[in-house]
C-alpha cells in the first residue's frame, strides 16, 4: 500500500487528476457542490413572488421570507465551502507538514459536521413552512419542491462527507501515534529472574598459620639418636669456673 499521512499520499510526488477526481471524497463534495447550486438558484429565481395586485414580493413558503434567506444563506456558504474543500483536498499531498494536514483534515471534519446539522435545519424548516402554504396559486411549485427534495439530499452529502472526514482523521492519528510511539527493538540480554532468593551463606575459616603440607601429613614421634644422647650427658672432668 502507499504511504499516506491523514488520507493523502506522503509529499514529493506529482499531482494525479485522474486519481483525485476518482477519490469517494471528492465525488460526494462535487455533488454537495452542485446540490447547493440548485437550492440557492432555485430560491433566488423562482423563491419570491407577488400576489395580484401587490407589488411586494414574499418567499413561496407560506410567504415566510425568513425562511429563503435562511436556504440562500446555506446553500451560498456551502457552495463556497465545497470549493474551498475542492482545492484544499487537492493540495493535501504536496503539504510535508503532518500537522498542517492534521488542521486541514479538522476543519473539513468541523465544517461537514455543522453543515449537516445546518442543512437539516433547513430541510425541516422549509419542508414544515410549504406544508402550511395553503394558497399556491402563481407558485412555482416545481421550484419549492427541488429546494425541499435538494435540501434532503445535502443532508445526506454531507453526512458522508463529515464520515469521511472523521476516518482521514482516526487513520491520520494512528499514523502519526505509531511513528512516535513504535516500540525499540528488543535488547540482546539475559533477562532478570523475576524473584531473586539468595542462596544460604556459609561463613568461610581459615587457619592463622596456613602450611604448605598436605593435610593428612603426620609427623612421626621423637626417637632420640645416640649422638643427641652423648651430648646431653655432662662429663666427669668438667668443673664450671670460679668467678
Amino acid at each position: 500500500d502507499e504511504s499516506s499521512a491523514y488520507g493523502a499520499s506522503l509529499a514529493g510526488g506529482s499531482f494525479d487528476f485522474q486519481k483525485f477526481a476518482k477519490q469517494p471524497y471528492t465525488i460526494v463534495r462535487f455533488l454537495s457542490w452542485i446540490f447547493s447550486i440548485v437550492v440557492f438558484s432555485c430560491i433566488t429565481a423562482e423563491g419570491f413572488v407577488n400576489k395580484p395586485h401587490k407589488p411586494e414580493a414574499h418567499c413561496v413558503f407560506n410567504q415566510n421570507d425568513s425562511a429563503c434567506h435562511y436556504a440562500v444563506g446555506i446553500g451560498v456558504i456551502a457552495f463556497l465551502a465545497c470549493f474551498f474543500f475542492l482545492l484544499l483536498d487537492a493540495y493535501m499531498p504536496l503539504m510535508s507538514n503532518a500537522k498542517e494536514r492534521k488542521y486541514a483534515v479538522m476543519a473539513d471534519l468541523g465544517f461537514s459536521g455543522v453543515w449537516t446539522f445546518l442543512w437539516f435545519v433547513c430541510f425541516c424548516l422549509l419542508a414544515s413552512q410549504w406544508s402550511h402554504t395553503l394558497d399556491v396559486g402563481g407558485i412555482p411549485q416545481d421550484a419549492a419542491r427541488a429546494t425541499i427534495a435538494f435540501s434532503f439530499f445535502s443532508i445526506a452529502t454531507w453526512g458522508i462527507l463529515t464520515y469521511f472526514a472523521l476516518g482521514r482523521y482516526r487513520r491520520g492519528v494512528a499514523d502519526v501515534t505509531q511513528s512516535i510511539y513504535a516500540e525499540p527493538p528488543p535488547e540482546q540480554h539475559t533477562p532478570y529472574p523475576p524473584t531473586y532468593a539468595p542462596s544460604a551463606y556459609t561463613p568461610t575459616t581459615y587457619s592463622p598459620y596456613p602450611s604448605s603440607a598436605p593435610d593428612d601429613f603426620q609427623q612421626p614421634p621423637f626417637t632420640p639418636t645416640p649422638s643427641t644422647i652423648t651430648s646431653t650427658q655432662p662429663q666427669g672432668d668438667y668443673q664450671p669456673p670460679n668467678y
